[in-house]
């Protein structure tokens, strides 16, 4: 046995460690068996794969309740952006064709627009070559946790404190 590196090997270890390779930063603790597994993630750019299973069915005939797609689709668009502390703030989304269990959606992910702290990502997703889903995602990253962050000023915590 050669303890010689084939050109092979060496190929596998330049692509490991290549600079292109995305290390998510948000959303690490995330159930991806409830909202997708990331399959392709590169800067701004994410491929996500969610396996329907029993658990998100709706109803008697299979069909898959639409919240799990749209958590797949804000997952991946939180993923795309990756930043530590990106939230969602708003969405446009179209539900295009139902999905139903065995299915499989595959959803895309893409940074379009950054201004500041605002990030727009455009999500669709497909089941074969049908589009089930497109969306825009409005995001902000926040200079800490959202839930770490002082969402009140002076003014909206005296008129709270006046309320109780």
């Amino acid at each position: 046995m050669s303890n010689e590196i084939s050109d092979d090997e060496l190929e596998l270890e330049e692509y490991m460690n290549d600079e292109d390779v995305v290390t998510l930063q948000t959303h690490n603790k995330i159930d991806t068996i409830l909202n997708g597994e990331i399959t392709l993630h590169e800067e701004g750019y994410v491929e996500l794969r969610l396996t329907t299973r029993p658990e998100m069915i709706a109803d008697d005939v299979g069909l898959i309740h639409g919240g799990f797609v749209f958590g797949a689709a804000d997952f991946a668009a939180m993923a795309a952006v990756n930043e530590k502390n990106v939230v969602l703030v708003a969405s446009d989304c179209q539900f295009l064709s139902p999905v139903k269990f065995h299915d499989e959606v595959n959803i895309i992910a893409r940074v379009r627009h950054k201004d500041g702290r605002k990030r727009n990502v455009h999500v669709e997703g497909f089941v074969h070559d049908i589009k089930v889903f497109e969306g825009e995602f409005k995001t902000v990253v926040t200079e800490r946790h959202i839930l770490k962050l002082k969402l009140l000023d002076e003014e909206g915590e005296a008129a709270q404190e006046s309320k109780k």
